[in-house]
């Protein structure tokens, strides 16, 4: 089923898209200091909050193809609005303020004075958070990624609004599923595909169990 593989191509470029920008706003959301980060954490949740289509809708304004940015990309052989990337980024989008509230539960749950021992030993900023943050933080940043995985495997509003739904382009399982279930005598069809978006979401969530409970191991906290 190509719309299988489409789905999980689709999801695993939207999470590596996603996680280090999410990596690096979790981290100013926790670490950070001022006003700003009120008004950081609103934007990071909108896509959570509007309806997908409208973040769709809103990807198809900022990148359609006649727009600067839209046209810009496309001349350098990256096409986003109905383009398998527009559902990478539709995917991308939707499951990024889920990424970063896992990411910065992670990074709270890391002791505040392990970062306090190694700055003051002399470690700078980075240094810190290459060789203390990072390693404690992993297991907890690839269990927030499985999720964001998850999301994205499962995008429909989004996607078929700034991607569309293009036959083995942009068909991922989703949308897949509508168009069968819009042919008559396409019902085997629509099980089988609902079969491996139901055992895909159930690998998703067991690896994300796993790895928390292995970043809690490793931190010490209860379960």
């Amino acid at each position: 089923m190509s719309a299988v593989w489409l789905s999980i191509s689709v999801a695993t470029c939207a999470t590596l898209l996603a996680l280090p920008p999410a990596l690096a706003v979790a981290t100013l959301l926790e670490h950070g200091r001022g006003r700003w980060r009120g008004a950081l954490y609103v934007l990071v949740l909108l896509p959570l909050v509007l309806p997908p289509v409208v973040t769709g809708w809103l990807l198809l304004l900022t990148f359609s193809p006649n727009g600067w940015l839209g046209a810009s990309l496309a001349g350098l052989g990256l096409p986003v609005a109905f383009h398998w990337l527009g559902a990478v980024l539709a995917a991308a989008v939707v499951g990024f303020p889920l990424l970063v509230m896992l990411l910065s539960s992670a990074l709270r749950s890391i002791d505040p004075r392990l970062r306090a021992v190694a700055a003051s030993l002399g470690a700078s900023r980075w240094q810190v958070f290459r060789r203390v943050t990072l390693p404690l933080a992993w297991p907890g940043i690839l269990s927030g990624a499985s999720l964001c995985f998850a999301r994205a495997l499962g995008e429909f509003g989004a996607t078929i609004v700034v991607a569309g739904h293009v036959p083995g382009e942009t068909s991922t399982l989703p949308l897949q599923i509508m168009a069968a279930m819009e042919r008559p005598g396409a019902e085997a069809e629509v099980s089988a595909l609902a079969a491996a978006s139901l055992l895909l979401g159930v690998v998703c969530v067991v690896a994300h169990r796993m790895l928390l409970g292995r970043h809690r191991a490793r931190l010490e906290l209860p379960a």
